[in-house]
């Protein structure tokens, strides 16, 4: 386990630890001040029992989802990096920056992918959703580091989504057409979570597992996927995609964001 890894697990011993609670209102309040969070739409920071628990704080009320079934939505809230279709299966994690698709996803490609980078912020809402309603036939995790994944390091870094730890999402659309959805790992995230395969351990060393389900979980669009103990990275490719968005574009979870089909 390399150093990123040792100080992401230690990190997220202390933001899992329940303080006093005088003390840990001030962690909670000092960090709100720091990454300046808008808590609009979520409970005070005072009533959070951990730093962790205000990483992973859940939405007050349910924002509203385009009922039309071919509307993408943003999977989470946050900064759209890079997006558009992938050249000789490389796609761009920052400009001038490409990595290997195949090696991100663990499998070989017969077409090419549109995609998109969100990068969610330490300030951000840090649960993902689906963006569509998918059919899940198989979920991957792969063993990695744990390198930042915020703009400076993207410009040093290369190949970094494929060199961190991360877990594929490997589904369909209604009309049968591929889509990966890709939770990234990052420095200080001290796991991801998906709420529909409990066995997914991440941060646990540089193995790789993978969950093939004979048959598909279907989940529906805006329903919760998981979360990040952090932010970090999700990496959205589809078969299909006219994106309505644009690069450095700021998105909110369950804004429209194009059209599969």
């Amino acid at each position: 386990m390399n150093l990123s890894n040792k100080f992401s697990r230690l990190f997220g011993r202390f933001a899992n630890y329940e303080f006093f609670p005088p003390f840990q209102k001030f962690i909670n309040a000092t960090y709100v001040k720091i990454f300046k969070i808008d808590l609009s739409e979520f409970a005070p920071a005072s009533s959070y029992p951990s730093l962790n628990a205000l990483f992973t704080r859940s939405l007050v009320a349910k924002r509203p989802v385009n009922a039309n079934p071919i509307v993408l939505i943003s999977p989470c809230d946050s900064l759209i990096t890079q997006l558009g279709k992938s050249s000789d299966k490389n796609a761009l994690q920052i400009k001038g920056m490409e990595y290997s698709i195949e090696e991100l996803l663990g499998q070989k490609l017969d077409r090419e992918l549109y995609y998109i980078n969100f990068y969610l912020s330490p300030k951000d809402y840090h649960r993902y959703h689906a963006p569509c309603d998918l059919e899940i036939y198989e979920v991957r995790y792969f063993g990695g580091e744990l390198l930042p994944v915020n703009l400076p390091s993207l410009r040093k870094n290369q190949s970094l989504f494929v060199r961190n730890e991360r877990v594929v999402v490997v589904a369909k659309t209604p009309n049968n057409k591929w889509v990966y959805f890709v939770a990234v790992g990052a420095l200080n995230v001290g796991s991801m979570v998906m709420h529909f395969e409990p066995k997914i351990k991440t941060n646990a060393g540089f193995h790789n597992t993978n969950y093939v389900y004979p048959t598909p979980i279907s989940i529906k669009k805006g329903q919760e996927l998981g979360m990040f103990q952090m932010g970090s990275t999700i990496v959205l490719f589809m078969e299909q995609m006219i994106a309505d968005v644009n690069m450095n574009d700021q998105v909110k979870f369950a804004q429209d964001i194009g059209t599969y089909a």
